[in-house]
Formats: C-alpha cells, structure tokens, sequence
C-alpha cells in the first residue's frame, strides 16, 4: 500500500515509471548502458529482469523520472543501436 501511495505522489509531482524491455546487439553486450544511462539523465533504474547471451542482451529495465528526462534517455538507447519496446503490464500487477 505504501508503494502505491509513492507512486501516486511521485506522478503528481510530474514523475512517471515506465517499464520497457531493452534489446541489445551483440557489440553492445559488454557495454555499461544502464549505467552510463543513469549517469546521462536524471532517472533511476531499476532492472526487474535480464538474459544476456554472447548473441543478444535482453533487458526488463523500470525507468523513474519526469517524463521529458524518460523520453530523453529511450532516445539515446534508441541513437546507439538498443531496441527498446514497452513492457505490457500484466493485469495482476495493475
């Protein structure tokens, strides 16, 4: 319950949370992308799930921040060859 009243403070105040799946090409595997993203734009990370193989790198990574400053780091993973599609929330979770 008190997370949900986090959230609901956080959003009023401009924040947001988004969840998105992160596909990385196999030149990008043994990069520090998450953290060089948390360095770039004001947003916490949060991984909630990851598969990395020498082939691909797959993602579950949770974004909290304004808005703006979240669009601002999907595109920057977009510009260096990440795929980044949204996470469909499972209706449990809701």
């Amino acid at each position: 319950m008190a997370a949900k009243k986090k959230n609901a403070s956080a959003l009023a105040n401009g924040q947001q949370q988004t969840r998105l799946w992160l596909m990385y090409p196999p030149k990008l595997i043994k990069e520090p992308l998450i953290w060089q993203l948390s360095k770039k734009f004001p947003v916490i990370t949060n991984i909630r799930q990851a598969s990395v193989t020498d082939e691909i790198g797959i993602v579950s990574l949770e974004l909290d921040g304004k808005r703006a400053d979240i669009k601002a780091a999907i595109k920057w993973l977009e510009k260096i060859g990440v795929s980044v599609e949204p996470v469909e929330i499972n209706v449990l979770e809701s």
